[in-house]
């Protein structure tokens, strides 16, 4: 392409408070861990760094404190190529921070402290308008208040604008908001918590997405750790099989995905290689400790997908 994709992002920025530990500590336990690190984090600007560094134009609406985090947070956001138009400050609460557990098994636990991601709203959204209305995909999670989900959502349907939207974290969605969605990308989990189907294997995957499609969504790419992706729409099904790399933290992998998808699907990539493109971006991730510091290089998903 001669002209970069352009993808607007509304989201969450989080510091991630990260401790490496052998095992996951069972209730009431202390255990002893180590290495600990901080570092850049949250869904909207994980998601927001990998496509930047994917070549993409990349504006993200996001809000962050008037704090320590927060001016740090703005300077990674910029460094990344991030446009800074729509970065807000407030000093109404703190900067977001995820507390992260990774085991040597490479899984993850996570509490998140939302501080001023709650604060971003619907009047936030409507003063970027132009950045939406403007942009080839609009990329959206849920760590924002739904009412702001639902105006971002509302205001790219309106204008033709592809609306890519990651339920994570997992919860209910109305129909009304499903059908302004093209693109749904849940993960086995969010998808039972959106159908209520239980997702073991692939035929049950197929059922829920089938599910999600009734509503109105345009296709339904049910994300699946190792195993790749299941894409289902009404022309078809296809599994696309994972990379197979050795796991260090899988923490941001689906931010990964979600971002390479939203480039790919803008650079006009078939929907297969789309999804394949962002299972190798996710692949490189998980080799990586971190999330948005781990994000990979096109240079780095093109080799991964050359061998």
């Amino acid at each position: 392409m001669t002209q970069r994709p352009k993808i607007t992002v509304v989201g969450s920025f989080n510091t991630d408070l990260v401790v490496r530990t052998p095992r996951m500590p069972i209730k009431g336990e202390t255990i002893l861990g180590g290495p600990y690190h901080t570092g850049p984090g949250g869904k909207g600007a994980n998601q927001a760094v990998a496509a930047a560094r994917l070549d993409a134009a990349v504006t993200m609406v996001v809000k962050l404190g008037l704090d320590d985090l927060g001016d740090k947070a703005e300077a990674n956001l910029r460094n990344e190529g991030i446009d800074p138009g729509y970065i807000l400050r407030t000093d109404a609460s703190h900067t977001g921070v995820a507390f992260i557990i990774v085991d040597d098994e490479g899984e993850n636990m996570i509490v998140v402290a939302a501080g001023v991601n709650e604060l971003l709203t619907p009047e936030d959204v409507d003063a970027a308008r132009e950045a939406i209305e403007s942009a080839d995909i609009l990329l959206v999670e849920l760590e924002s208040p739904m009412e702001t989900v639902e105006r971002a959502v509302h205001i790219a349907h309106e204008a033709g604008v592809t609306v890519l939207l990651n339920p994570a974290p997992g919860q209910p969605l109305s129909d009304a908001l499903l059908k302004q969605v093209d693109v749904l990308t849940p993960n086995e989990t969010e998808a039972e918590i959106i159908t209520g189907r239980r997702i073991t294997n692939l035929a049950e995957a197929e059922d829920a997405a089938r599910k999600l499609l009734a509503t109105g969504v345009g296709v339904v790419i049910i994300t699946l750790g190792a195993n790749g992706a299941l894409i289902v729409d009404h022309e078809q099904v296809q599994h696309v099989p994972g990379q197979k790399v050795d796991v260090v933290d899988t923490t941001g992998a689906g931010d990964a995905f979600n971002g390479a998808l939203a480039v790919a699907l803008a650079e006009g990539m078939p929907l297969g290689t789309a999804v394949a493109f962002a299972n190798a971006a996710a692949a490189l991730q998980v080799t990586k400790v971190g999330t948005a510091p781990a994000m990979p290089y096109r240079h780095e998903v093109a080799a991964l997908l050359g061998a």
